[in-house]
């Protein structure tokens, strides 16, 4: 795929490059009681900068997955502070918290979770619905990100007409669509083959270095980890390795 030419983020125009974006303040989440009490996180510090691009590695069941859960308030730590802007989410109510991630949380998955009875259009589209964004405007901004991806002549096509890796980038299109502070991409090439995964790793570090986009990178792989700036490494809900920013 050829270099894709982003358009700048405006949050991240207005944004100083060095302010924190997402800053774990000893946070902890157990699940269970007694001795089915698990601790998925242990208190966990952890500061990253407006505009980094960070890849968080470790096994299944060292913390990433919650860790991510927690910064996106799909989840609150049971100790601790999670602060976004500021603003500790874990104190948010939960009409709050559904604010914050339409608002400031793009999320892209492994799966994609693209609407497949919705064109490609459509699905980058319902994000700026949910915001009340008029009709003209959410139909020339979704086409704008999609073009910009290089997905102009599918806007039309069902998702499951699409390659892997076309999915993937219509995923991200979506993620896009609120100019999020924040993109959280969980195991984002876990169903795409090589070529498809390095293509949509380089589109990543693109957004990175034009949007100045913040990227919370979740990854098994450490090929898929050499394309951001800052490795953290986690095992048994610790950070062993990479706090420094």
């Amino acid at each position: 795929m050829s270099t894709v030419m982003l358009r700048p983020s405006p949050a991240f125009e207005m944004t100083a490059p060095d302010s924190p974006a997402i800053e774990l303040d000893h946070v902890e989440r157990t699940y269970g009681r007694g001795d089915s009490e698990v601790h998925a996180l242990q208190r966990v510090s952890l500061a990253v900068s407006e505009g980094e691009f960070i890849a968080i590695m470790g096994p299944s069941g060292s913390g990433k997955s919650t860790m991510l859960n927690l910064i996106g308030a799909l989840d609150r730590p049971s100790a601790g502070r999670i602060l976004a802007g500021g603003r500790d989410i874990a104190r948010l109510s939960a009409r709050d918290a559904a604010r914050y991630r339409r608002r400031e949380i793009g999320f892209v998955f492994q799966s994609f979770n693209l609407l497949p009875r919705l064109t490609v259009l459509e699905n980058v589209v319902l994000p700026l619905m949910f915001e009340g964004v008029s009709p003209a405007d959410r139909d020339v901004k979704a086409r704008g990100l999609l073009d910009d991806l290089g997905l102009g002549g599918r806007l039309q096509h069902k998702p499951g007409t699409l390659s892997g890796g076309e999915k993937q980038r219509v995923a991200i299109a979506r993620a896009l669509a609120n100019d999020p502070r924040v993109l959280l991409a969980d195991e984002p090439t876990g169903n795409l083959d090589s070529r498809n995964a390095q293509a949509a790793m380089e589109l990543l570090a693109e957004l990175n270095r034009s949007r100045g986009q913040t990227i919370f990178l979740i990854t098994h792989e450490a090929e898929v980890a050499r394309h951001a700036n800052r490795v953290v490494h986690m095992r048994d809900g610790t950070i062993i390795d990479g706090e420094g920013g």
